[in-house]
């Protein structure tokens, strides 16, 4: 696979098939690109689409993504409650308390949900208890103990509703679990519910549209506009600010400069003035922070 143009530090967007891990997207990823890759957040493995992947020095950026919402299309299916809170769980429980639910009153029940509050994840989740993920305990039989966590849902709507399956768009904040949300919004409709097709669509300002599919990965080789943003196109929300000559050797060498103007990022979910990206043309340099007058680096990429 040629690679001349993926082993320079930026992002790889990845539509996701359903069956592979999102740890095995990146092991591929890795091998095919001779480059280091890690992710920005996982998919389940019967899920599909959008993983942000970044390469190279850029893995080390990964919690600036967390500002992101992401939007999800989703499947529940009322009536039927699982161990997995999806469809590749147990059934647990079936009700057909279902046939009595009015699409307004689904509908209703939907966009309740918008806002912020508070999820409990699922069992069999990837959420580290006490050292341990949550789905390895429940697998060897444990119950997990999962608290709370603080979520946000930014928009939640009903595309359509086929028999007991009902369709619905979801954007929410990192961390939130769409199968955590089926399962809590078929308790709320009285008759239980689970996830049975989960696919995402965006994260931020990135669309799976632009993506390269996951099996394409080692045999199609990604491309700038295809796939891959190179160096300040991988953070398009951070403001930033272009570095001469000599600015560019303090930076390199851990100084901080003079202030200066940045060019402000005002449009997109998750824009914002800290912290700032300091460039060179179109490489990323170094992520620095605002002290007084002056620019600090904070993480700074030397090549």
């Amino acid at each position: 696979m040629p690679v001349a143009n993926t082993t320079e530090a930026g992002l790889l967007l990845v539509d996701k098939l359903a069956g592979p891990t999102s740890h095995d997207v990146v092991a591929w990823a890795r091998r095919a690109l001779g480059a280091k890759v890690g992710h920005t957040g996982t998919l389940d493995p019967f899920a599909t689409g959008l993983l942000l992947l970044l390469v190279g020095s850029l893995t080390r950026l990964a919690e600036l993504y967390h500002v992101h919402p992401k939007t999800y299309d989703a499947t529940m299916r009322l009536g039927v409650t699982t161990d997995t809170d999806d469809a590749t769980g147990r059934v647990v429980e079936e009700s057909r308390a279902w046939r009595s639910l009015s699409p307004e009153r689904i509908e209703a029940e939907l966009t309740s949900w918008r806002g912020s509050g508070v999820q409990r994840p699922s069992t069999f989740s990837a959420k580290q208890v006490r050292g341990r993920r949550a789905h390895e305990t429940a697998r060897a039989g444990g119950t997990p103990s999962l608290a709370d966590v603080p979520i946000t849902i930014h928009e939640i709507a009903l595309r359509s509703i086929e028999g007991r399956d009902v369709r619905f768009r979801a954007s929410v904040s990192t961390g939130t679990y769409i199968r955590a949300l089926a399962r809590d919004i078929g308790a709320a409709l009285g008759c239980g519910a689970h996830l049975t097709r989960l696919r995402r669509t965006a994260i931020g300002p990135f669309e799976v549209t632009d993506a390269i599919r996951s099996d394409e990965i080692g045999s199609a080789a990604p491309a700038e506009g295809r796939g891959f943003r190179f160096g300040v196109a991988a953070i398009p929300w951070l403001a930033r600010r272009d570095l001469d000559a000599g600015e560019l050797d303090a930076i390199l060498h851990g100084r901080p400069i003079d202030g200066g103007e940045a060019l402000a990022v005002t449009e997109g979910a998750g824009s914002t003035t800290e912290p700032i990206a300091l460039t060179r043309g179109r490489r990323v340099v170094a992520i620095a922070e605002r002290e007084g007058d002056r620019l600090r680096p904070r993480k700074v990429f030397p090549t």
